[in-house]
């Protein structure tokens, strides 16, 4: 039997330069149905760079 989908959604923020998933975090889809994009910073490359949203595997 299919379960029934979430309100709440867990997501991977992944580092636009690098390619690493470097944060996890939950988003709710009946308030925000576009991907998120947000500034964070990347341990790798040491700065802020842009993160988004992709799914966790």
């Amino acid at each position: 039997m299919a379960s029934k989908k979430q309100v709440v959604e867990l997501i991977a923020l992944q580092c636009s330069e690098c390619k690493r998933r470097n944060y996890t975090t939950s988003k709710n889809r009946r308030n925000t149905q576009e991907k998120l994009e947000l500034m964070k910073y990347c341990p790798h490359d040491r700065k802020h760079t842009l993160h988004k949203e992709t799914k966790i595997k």
